[in-house]
């Protein structure tokens, strides 16, 4: 029966193999954005891993393998779609003009290599989730779990879907998108990312000493709340959308509710 350990090792390989593979390709297609398209099949990949590589409870496996899967590949779909054709992210545009001949490495330890680290930190829940062989029926943390997933799904999607109808409409160019699920956050594919990673938390709470794992939902959280989310997506949109600020000062932040009222 593979251990727990064996596991955990087998996907930190996976991730590192997924992630030099992905730096390679950036190198020759000069584009360092396909990370983030590499960034929803690493889940993928771990969540496969675990299922092929553990000898985890048989339903709970294949239920966090198949949340996981339809998660990862979402995301992937969905930034490949939207980046596509497009030129590259302008945070590595940056980091080209200030690194020059440096890049290369440069993106292969403060990109991939830490989005690979982040990577499997955020899985852990999945990781230990799918490979306990108990309790072998699925019970109410489960339960708990799928909601969770499919509420926070529903809030990524949906919000996905609304912001890229609002962008294909170039009468609304420079406005501000307040309607829809952007009524109650300004961030609601965030907010729904955040909540299927406490979903995969719960899954691993019904097992035994599954609670350890909640430094993945933690990293994730404060990823999308104070690091490379909401913080740093908003400093460039209030100096590029004039109605922003009023957007702001109306709408919670992420964590979805009733408009405030204005004075």
């Amino acid at each position: 029966m593979a251990s727990l350990g064996s596991v955990l090792l087998a996907n930190a390989c996976l991730v590192t193999a997924l992630m030099l593979a992905t730096w390679a390709l950036s190198l020759v297609l000069r584009n360092a954005s396909i990370v983030d398209v590499a960034w929803g099949l690493g889940f993928a990949a771990i969540a496969l891993g675990t299922a092929a590589g553990s000898h985890g409870a048989p339903a709970r496996r294949a239920l966090v393998a198949a949340l996981a899967l339809g998660w990862g590949l979402r995301l992937a779909g969905h930034l490949f779609v939207r980046n596509r054709g497009k030129p590259e992210d302008f945070r590595y545009q940056a980091m080209r003009r200030r690194w020059g001949a440096r890049f290369p490495l440069v993106s292969l330890g403060t990109v991939f290599a830490l989005q690979g680290v982040l990577m499997f930190t955020v899985s852990l829940p999945l990781q230990v989730a799918a490979s306990a062989p108990e309790p072998a029926a699925l019970g109410a943390w489960d339960a708990v779990g799928c909601a969770l997933w499919l509420a926070g799904l529903f809030f990524e999607t949906v919000g996905d879907v609304q912001l890229t109808r609002f962008r294909a409409d170039p009468a609304r160019a420079g406005r501000v998108l307040d309607t829809g699920l952007w009524r109650y956050t300004r961030h609601p594919n965030y907010f729904g990312d955040c909540v299927v990673w406490w979903g995969f938390f719960a899954l691993a709470l019904a097992t035994p000493g599954g609670a350890w794992t909640i430094v993945g939902p933690l990293v994730m959280t404060t990823l999308l709340r104070r690091v490379s989310g909401v913080t740093l997506l908003e400093r460039s949109l209030m100096k590029r959308k004039p109605g922003y600020a009023d957007y702001v000062a109306r709408t919670n932040a992420f964590v979805p509710g009733l408009q405030k009222r204005r004075p």
